[in-house]
């Protein structure tokens, strides 16, 4: 086959590291019969060795150069979807009550928000692996009081279990992205360490908290709950969102949506 010439508007970078490839693989840990779906497979560096150790895998991918490079390769076990990802539902591809594991090196300009599409099929994934921008993996995976603690770091958090696996190298890639990368797993909680009375107020008030990082939580929060509330709970209300823990937003919106005038 000839050379693919890789498309910006897709943020292209494909994985040709075998190394790496090999190393992803020994995390994924596939047996035969799971559910696995790959996102952008581009030219299938992931793709075919995982159907050597699948029986058989799903694909999305929304270049059509792509995918009639895949369906080339006439594959039986392999099944294309021709969709983009952030507005596929994953649910249909479940099969019986087995759960879907998701993997993928996802364009790093939308990583961000496919990651949280997903999270709406969470009841529906036993885990997901992908490759990310390093920094974002960072921040994700990152703990209160740290500087890449963030509004990403707690919502992720809130819905999985974080893991950094390991860095990848620019050179890794053809073409090489601009910025280093890394291999994060997410895994969906199974009973959830805390709960939220209503996750989209926890979504909304996590961003007010971390909307101007230097200031604290009393100057952040103050439209909402007062300092003498937030102290009542156990929380400084000098402390500013980075220090604090998943249980603590979701404390303090819990007990914001259980009064009488309380968001929803």
């Amino acid at each position: 086959m000839q050379h693919y010439k890789t498309k910006k508007r897709f943020g292209q970078h494909f994985l040709n590291d075998y190394s790496v490839i090999e190393k992803l693989i020994y995390e994924i840990n596939p047996n035969a019969e799971d559910s696995i779906v790959e996102i952008g497979p581009g030219l299938g560096a992931l793709t075919f060795p995982l159907l050597e150790k699948i029986n058989a895998l799903d694909v999305v991918e929304i270049d059509r150069d792509v995918i009639s490079r895949l369906q080339q390769r006439n594959e039986a076990k392999l099944t294309i979807h021709g969709v983009d990802a952030l507005k596929f539902d994953f649910s249909s591809l479940q099969k019986s009550d087995k759960k879907l594991r998701v993997v993928g090196n996802l364009p790093y300009n939308i990583s961000t928000p496919l990651i949280f599409h997903l999270l709406d099929f969470k009841d529906k994934i036993s885990d997901m692996h992908f490759m990310l921008q390093n920094e974002v993996v960072k921040r994700i995976t990152a703990e209160p009081n740290s500087k890449t603690y963030g509004r990403l770091s707690v919502m992720v958090q809130y819905h999985c279990k974080t893991e950094y696996l390991f860095f990848v190298g620019p050179e890794s890639f053809d073409p090489p992205p601009k910025v280093d990368s890394a291999i994060l797993r997410l895994s969906p909680w199974q009973d959830q360490p805390v709960k939220a009375n209503d996750e989209k107020h926890l979504s909304e008030m996590v961003a007010l908290a971390f909307s101007m990082r230097r200031k604290t939580l009393r100057n952040n929060l103050k439209k909402i709950i007062s300092a003498e509330q937030i102290e009542k709970l156990g929380i400084d209300p000098s402390h500013r969102a980075e220090n604090l823990g998943i249980s603590d937003f979701v404390k303090l919106s819990n007990f914001i949506t259980s009064l009488p005038n309380g968001q929803s």
